[in-house]
């Protein structure tokens, strides 16, 4: 009996010595594709790792693909090499993104914008013409800036990126997948940063182990009670 509990100790000691040695799983692969979320309108995306460096404002809710990262900044891309799109290779703060363990379902603002232009109409013609006194031209949106009051959207048109005049923000819908990630994460770490899966997983493994320790006890108390009926029953056995 005794020796037979000292093999069960033994036996679950190395298990849940091997579960907490473990490696913790992760959501996503290192393999797989990273992205990070723009939670709010005030991110910018950098050419740069400097704050002189800023571009355009990325559209809130949407997402940056995680490239790399170095002090401060996360090498990061905006955007797919898809006509009419183009991607954008840059930066973005560490601090302003928040990067999530799945791969969102629209992770990119496409959108094309349509803006006419009114040509002047005086300048010697005579009142002639007039068949294009206004002009349409069609951009891709990629984010907005201001400079002082005057608001400027950054786009491109036919290879070229660059800023043109805005008199209002662009209205576009908005992502709600990442809420409920926050949701499910509970807790946020500094910067924005959900809490490590390393966390995640040890917490597990600790779980685990106390569920087995848990198990251990209830069946050393069973063969605790067998052995002692065991032995009452022996010792109310008649002598011959």
């Amino acid at each position: 009996m005794i020796a037979a509990m000292k093999r069960l100790f033994f036996l679950l000691f190395l298990t849940m010595f091997a579960l907490a040695l473990s490696p913790s799983p992760t959501a996503v692969s290192a393999a797989e594709e990273r992205y990070a979320v723009v939670p709010d309108g005030d991110v910018w995306f950098y050419a740069g790792e400097t704050e002189s460096s800023r571009v355009f404002l990325l559209p809130r809710t949407y997402y940056v693909k995680l490239l790399g990262e170095g002090d401060g900044y996360y090498r990061a891309e905006y955007l797919v090499d898809e006509a009419p799109y183009k991607k954008l290779t840059g930066y973005c703060k560490k601090e302003d993104v928040i990067p999530v363990d799945y791969i969102p379902v629209r992770p990119y603002l496409k959108k094309e914008i349509t803006l006419s232009y009114s040509l002047p109409t005086s300048g010697g013609t005579g009142g002639l013409g007039g068949s294009f006194s206004s002009v349409e031209k069609t951009f891709v949106y990629y984010g907005q800036r201001y400079e002082g009051a005057e608001l400027y959207y950054y786009v491109l048109s036919d290879g070229t990126f660059d800023y043109i005049p805005a008199k209002s923000e662009l209205v576009f819908e908005q992502n709600t997948d990442y809420l409920d990630y926050l949701a499910a994460q509970g807790t946020m770490g500094s910067g924005g940063d959900t809490a490590s899966t390393t966390e995640k997983g040890i917490s597990a493994a600790v779980i685990v182990v106390i569920c087995l320790a848990s198990a251990a006890a209830v069946a050393v108390a069973v063969l605790l009670v067998r052995g002692k009926k065991q032995t009452a029953a022996e010792d109310d056995q008649p002598e011959d």
